[in-house]
């Protein structure tokens, strides 16, 4: 049986993975093998930090709508409250946006919905 000589193909899946792993330090963006384990690490990360980014950031709307719903003094837990009974689904990520960006038209949110719960 001849020899079969490895060809062009094994050399470009190396040079995509040694790509990949070109900003690292030492043998991981040098060595083949090591640049492969450092490659499937960081996919690994990737994967994992991507649902930590949405935590992460859910956590810091909640906070900033907090703040706001506080500084008109209602908790964001009663204001939030307020939302579901008129049956008005929070889109957190926007009610922050206002909150930080435009303090008066958050107000007047808050205030709309809470003189409606009190005059219930």
């Amino acid at each position: 049986m001849t020899r079969v000589k490895r060809g062009y193909i094994a050399r470009k899946r190396q040079k995509k993975i040694l790509a990949f792993v070109s900003g690292s330090r030492g043998a991981h963006s040098k060595l083949f093998r090591t640049a492969n384990q450092r490659k499937a690490r960081a996919l690994v990360s990737v994967h994992r930090d991507r649902g930590k980014r949405k935590r992460d950031l859910r956590r810091l709307w909640i906070t900033r709508i907090n703040a706001a719903a506080r500084a008109n003094g209602v908790s964001y837990n009663r204001f939030i409250q307020y939302l579901y009974k008129r049956q008005l689904l929070p889109n957190r990520k926007t009610l922050a946006q206002i909150a930080v960006l435009d303090s008066n038209c958050f107000s007047t949110i808050l205030k709309t919905l809470s003189y409606d719960e009190i005059n219930r």
